[in-house]
């Protein structure tokens, strides 16, 4: 499954999946960098869909603010 096709709940848990591997301290450095850089990567994701849908709730706001 892509990156843009798992729900925000899905993305979370596999950052908290990488977080859980980053404080084990049981990975070579190396590849510590590579599961950190994908961990930023979710994150950005993560917070892009919730400013989207932050967006739209203020749009939906705003319209039925103007219907009332």
């Amino acid at each position: 499954m892509s990156e843009n096709k798992k729900s925000i709940e899905e993305m979370l848990d596999e950052v908290d999946g990488i977080i859980e591997r980053l404080e084990s301290g049981d990975i070579p450095l190396e590849d510590s960098f590579k599961i950190y850089e994908k961990g930023m990567k979710s994150i950005k994701e993560i917070n892009s869909r919730i400013d989207k849908v932050e967006k739209k709730i203020i749009e939906l706001d705003a319209s039925e603010g103007e219907e009332v």
